[in-house]
């Protein structure tokens, strides 16, 4: 069972792929969300060293970062790297 985490967002590596799939208005909508309901659904990552790379949550991630959070909550999972 995946155990929920507490990760800082300065340490969480974006692949650029990723990177690409960004769309703000989303970011936006979602960070209102976040302010309403808190975040309902965590993201998901995979250590890599002494960071931490990004495997699903892009947008709720952006979202954290654009209201000002420093840490999001995550669930480490065992990816392949992509």
């Amino acid at each position: 069972m995946l155990r929920l985490h507490k990760i800082p967002i300065d340490q969480i590596y974006v692949p650029m792929a990723r990177r690409k799939t960004l769309h703000p208005d989303t970011v936006r909508v979602i960070a209102e969300s976040i302010v309403e309901n808190g975040l309902q659904t965590p993201i998901q990552v995979r250590p890599d060293g002494k960071r931490y790379v990004l495997v699903e949550g892009l947008h709720r991630l952006e979202a954290a970062k654009w209201l000002g959070e420093t840490t999001i909550d995550a669930y480490l999972v065992h990816a392949r790297r992509h």
